[in-house]
């Protein structure tokens, strides 16, 4: 038996179950809350706990375990960067003994899952065939940004880990240059993911509350309550907020496709993706993704999809984790 688990900011999702013919069978699957875990091996002990009273015979064992982890590897050990969290392959390993466990970026799970990701759950945001030996870019949008690369390497595509979400963020328009002064004047140093996370739609909300172009009707500055009203129509401020959000996302994505050249695709993932999904397929996001000249025609041709599912993760740590 398989353990596979991705540790998000947000949410733990912990599976136990088989890899057969090139498919994730899971026996069990639990999805923990991350704020208020005192750490992540309190939240295993439990989920292990129940697959202990459910599992179908005393011979069944795990074997192999794999951790997609929101944060930098170091080793077979990551710290995670939004939550005061460690989680450490080695220390799980004694503690469980599982003989075979890994720890890696939750990224590089992500760009490994979505070999697994059906069909229906791969949204076309820009058409165009993916080159299969050709490097691929993935973006995770949630409570913070992360970005992974799969590269070819004597023939096989590898992951490179990165936290390409901590980069700084370059305006590609007047209205995003005005957005980077207001947060430079806040904070100093402006991160993409300042920008692109839930946070970060926050902050561009106020950012153009500010500019007092849009009535105030919004009560709450929630990212979910500004992309609810922006997608259903309430509010002309938090839809304003979403499409700059989203115009943004596109010029990010745009400059990680163009410094690898991913004609393998690119790749949008994360909660955020998932739920303002319609505006992402709207034509802002196109332009601004392909808005890099003299290379615009190249970025014309460059596949981009939007996974739905929130199991990527979790799927491509059991990838990891099959032997």
């Amino acid at each position: 038996m398989i353990l596979a688990g991705d540790v998000g900011a947000t949410k733990i999702l912990l599976e136990v179950g088989e890899s057969r013919t090139g498919r994730w069978e899971p026996a069990l699957s639990r999805r923990f809350a991350t704020e208020g875990a005192a750490n992540f091996a309190a939240v295993l002990e439990s989920f292990l706990e129940e697959w202990r009273g459910t599992r179908p015979g005393a011979g069944v064992r795990i074997t192999s375990a794999a951790f997609g982890v929101a944060g930098p590897a170091t080793g077979n050990r990551v710290k995670m960067t939004n939550r005061p969290l460690v989680v450490d392959g080695d220390a799980i390993s004694e503690r469980f003994r599982i003989p075979h466990v890994r720890v890696v970026n939750d990224l590089v799970a992500s760009a490994h899952g979505i070999a697994w990701i059906p069909p229906r759950q791969c949204v076309t945001i820009q058409p165009g065939r993916a080159a299969e030996a050709e490097p691929r870019v993935v973006l995770g949008v949630g409570t913070g940004l992360g970005i992974s690369y799969l590269l070819p390497v004597e023939g096989r595509l590898r992951e490179l880990a990165g936290e390409g979400g901590h980069a700084g963020f370059a305006p590609a328009t007047r209205e995003q240059a005005e957005l980077w002064r207001a947060i430079f004047d806040a904070e100093g140093r402006v991160s993409a993911e300042m920008i692109l996370s839930g946070r970060g739609l926050a902050t561009v909300y106020e950012f153009l509350e500010g500019k007092k172009i849009h009535p105030v009707t919004l009560k709450s500055r929630l990212p979910e309550k500004i992309s609810q009203a922006a997608l259903d129509g309430s509010d002309a401020l938090s839809s304003a907020a979403l499409d700059l959000f989203v115009e943004c996302l596109g010029a990010v994505a745009g400059d990680h496709a163009l410094s690898a050249m991913a004609r393998g695709g690119v790749y949008l993932t994360g909660g955020i993706v998932a739920k303002v999904l319609p505006r992402i397929q709207s034509a802002r996001f196109r332009e601004a993704f392909c808005a890099k000249s003299p290379h615009s025609a190249a970025l014309m041709r460059i596949p981009v999809r939007a996974i739905t599912s929130e199991r990527v993760g979790v799927l491509g740590a059991a990838l990891l984790a099959t032997p």
